[in-house]
């Protein structure tokens, strides 16, 4: 007896791999802030300049002290000496010294910014920079952030998959983890004159950022 069989053709579809990148993005409440304050003098004798910045310093870190700044909230960030010079006619004239203290002040209590500021500028601080907010404990934040990251790839590489008309794995066969930024609100370099009061300091909001790329498996229907 003839049995026939139909012949079946056993197909594997070819798999793809698409590539997308995911972002993700998180807005923290800052609850530090960190502030460079100079004390710059000026003078034609390098002794008495650096002995006059010397007591303007003392003077600046007794008042942040009674206003409640511990030891601990302040640093050195940099101190330099430098020679002035005018150029007249191509030619070079010694003007003097320039001796620049610069402290660097943390701070846990926002509220108390401004008035740090009033009162260093009030105590012989002429110079602030770098004002900045920032958040101490950034992990969490990061990591809902890279959730987020996670999921808007899985949505892209869906959106892409839905065009093509193809069939998507939604589980990524892998993940690059990209850098993470952090963008805090910061004021640029500026110069405070001695008398100014009631400075006002906004904190805002810091974003965190992460991106990663990930990759799917993809076949034709």
């Amino acid at each position: 007896m003839f049995h026939y069989r139909p012949q079946y053709r056993q197909t594997n579809p070819e798999w793809f791999v698409m590539k997308v990148k995911g972002e993700g993005e998180i807005a923290a409440k800052p609850d530090s802030a960190s502030i460079n304050l100079g004390i710059i003098t000026e003078g034609k004798e390098l002794e008495a300049v650096q002995k006059q910045n010397s007591q303007n310093s003392k003077n600046v870190i007794d008042s942040l002290i009674s206003q409640g700044v511990h030891h601990e909230q302040l640093k050195t960030f940099d101190y330099r000496i430098e020679s002035d010079y005018d150029y007249v006619e191509g030619k070079q004239i010694f003007r003097g010294y320039k001796v620049s203290h610069i402290l660097q002040v943390k701070l846990e209590d926002l509220s108390i910014v401004g008035k740090v500021v009033d009162y260093a500028v009030q105590s012989g601080v002429n110079y602030v920079s770098n004002v900045q907010f920032s958040v101490k404990q950034k992990d969490p934040y990061y990591r809902k952030a890279l959730i987020s990251a996670i999921e808007d790839s899985l949505e892209k590489a869906k959106t892409m998959a839905a065009s093509l008309k193809v069939y998507l794995v939604p589980t990524p066969r892998l993940i690059v983890e990209g850098e993470t930024t952090f963008q805090p609100f910061s004021h640029q370099p500026e110069t405070f004159v001695k008398g100014i009061s009631s400075t006002q300091f906004e904190p805002g909001q810091i974003l965190i950022k992460a991106n990663i790329l990930a990759e799917f498996h993809y076949r034709t229907i």
